[in-house]
């Protein structure tokens, strides 16, 4: 197993060797760095000029101040791990999940062990090496804190045909969401803003307004109402694209944040406590501090099957926690 490392940042000046490409610069001057790496690097937001995030083609110039993140490597022997899984489907070629709050997908730095892949080789599986050593069977994922389906890829066949589906669309993915407000403004919302790293807090992601300024992907997502209460709304987000914490980056950028994003809604729950007195609030606060994570949850995934064919359809009903709190405001109305 390979050693662990602490997050490293590098700062650079640019000497008058200045008029190469970024990605060029940077793979040259530093030693057993590949240049794909640097551009990985980059497109992450690990990498800024000026304090802006650059693209990979720009030119630098002498005295430009690059500043570059090195991320900790990760074991490349992932061990199996002894840990139950909610598995919705298994054959030869794939295996659907429904992963619970808490569990990272793939080992990654500060989540080395008890992933869900640790716990699908425990199974006896051999899984797809499309992803890497880091990240073997994974297509899609979702974050630690949300809970709900996604499809693993047991062989290279099968990962490669699910990826170009969710290229072009053919994957459909619906999750349930509790947003922070009452939703009057619309019933159906199509959110098409791209997405990147925040220029200002590298740990999360943002809607780019500037995309020639700072790297960016399109991203759109669709929300539709389902069910308002005093304070919150209960919606389905549906994903064309699928970025980092794109649903939750896109929920606030409506300005209705993801209830328990503690990430991008750092907890703020003024305005859900408002409409309640106190006996009610003695009630409500302890299921809203029960979520432990954001009330996000991946509950239908529809793909045709990546070697036969065949229609997939699954649904994964909401977590306890999610439950309780919705239960509970549908009492209160």
């Amino acid at each position: 197993m390979s050693e662990r490392c602490k997050m490293e940042t590098k700062e650079i000046t640019v000497d008058a060797s200045g008029g190469a490409r970024l990605d060029v610069y940077l793979a040259s001057l530093l030693e057993d760095v590949s240049r794909s790496y640097i551009q990985k690097l980059i497109v992450d937001g690990f990498v800024s000029v000026n304090g802006m995030t650059p693209r990979a083609g720009m030119k630098v110039a002498e005295g430009d101040k690059i500043s570059v993140t090195f991320a900790d490597p990760v074991p490349t022997d992932i061990l199996p791990e002894d840990i139950p899984l909610d598995i919705r489907y298994d054959d030869d070629h794939i295996m659907v999940i429904n992963k619970p709050k808490g569990m990272t997908v793939h080992p990654a730095p500060g989540s080395p062990t008890g992933t869900l892949v640790n716990a699908i080789l425990a199974c006896g599986c051999s899984l797809s090496s499309v992803g890497g050593v880091e990240r073997p069977g994974i297509v899609h994922r979702i974050d630690k804190d949300t809970s709900g389906l996604l499809v693993v890829a047991k062989t290279d066949a099968a990962h490669t045909r699910l990826s170009e589906a969710i290229k072009v669309h053919d994957v459909k993915r619906k999750y349930i969401a509790i947003l922070c407000g009452r939703i009057t403004s619309f019933t159906k919302s199509k959110v098409d803003a791209p997405i990147g790293r925040d220029p200002e807090d590298r740990q999360r992601m943002a809607v780019i307004r500037d995309p020639e300024k700072y790297t960016a992907r399109n991203a759109v997502t669709y929300f539709e109402v389902m069910e308002k209460f005093r304070s919150l709304t209960m919606v389905e987000a549906s994903l064309e694209t699928g970025r980092t914490h794109q649903i939750r980056v896109h929920a606030k950028f409506m300005g209705y944040p993801v209830l328990g994003d503690m990430l991008y809604n750092r907890g703020r729950l003024k305005n859900v406590y408002a409409p309640y007195n106190k006996l009610e609030l003695r009630e409500l606060m302890p299921l809203i501090e029960n979520l432990h994570g954001q009330a996000l949850h991946a509950h239908t995934l529809d793909f045709a099957h990546p070697i036969t064919g065949e229609a997939m359809h699954f649904e994964a009903p909401l977590p306890p926690d999610m439950t309780a709190l919705i239960d509970w405001l549908r009492a209160k109305g």
